[in-house]
């Protein structure tokens, strides 16, 4: 059983990281364009693929540049309540990412394949680990005494955020996660 983590980049050219984890072994890389993210992704033949970029719009709004809609979803404004700080899917910078999250979760359910979205921030704060911004020594080393093997002398952020989305999809599979928000477009975080 393989579970597939994404640390998606709002952009093509900059790198998003790719983890397969099978039972506790990570597989880990950085990759850049959509075609390499799907067949990767394809091919690893996964039983759920965590994606940390927003993967719905926020309720009644029909596109990004509807400047009356909904600036806040369910889920984000659940996490802001827990005090696990977010940034909108319609904000300046968010936009592209939140429009390629929504592509790729698309094409990956036309594939059948089941997507979640997942916060490795918030996820790593309710785990009890250091988030990237502390060093990536310590996110690393967090993320071993979890039991995932494999991570060697990774130095990217951006992998190590791709493993911990694979970790909260093994969670969420285990019943040991909860979904924020609205059920069926909520994000993915361990249970408290």
């Amino acid at each position: 059983m393989s579970i597939v983590g994404l640390d998606l980049a709002g952009v093509e050219k900059r790198p998003t990281g790719f983890c397969i984890l099978k039972d506790m072994t990570a597989e880990t890389c950085e990759i850049y364009g959509d075609v390499e993210i799907i067949n990767q992704t394809i091919k690893a033949n996964p039983i759920i693929v965590a994606i940390d970029a927003p993967l719905y719009l926020p309720p009644g709004r029909q596109n990004l540049e509807d400047p009356q809609g909904n600036h806040l979803r369910d889920s984000d404004r659940a996490l802001l309540k827990m005090g696990i700080k977010i940034f909108p899917p319609t904000l300046g910078p968010m936009r592209k990412l939140t429009i390629r999250g929504i592509f790729l979760r698309k094409l990956f359910e036309e594939r059948d394949l089941r997507v979640i979205e997942a916060y490795p921030g918030g996820a790593q704060d309710i785990l009890g680990i250091s988030r990237k911004q502390l060093g990536i020594e310590k996110l690393r080393l967090g993320l071993e005494k979890l039991g995932i093997s494999s991570l060697g002398n990774i130095t990217s952020h951006h992998i190590l955020d791709a493993v911990t989305c694979a970790y909260v999809g093994k969670l969420f599979l285990e019943n040991k996660a909860e979904v924020y928000g609205n059920p069926n477009e909520g994000i993915v975080l361990p249970k408290k």
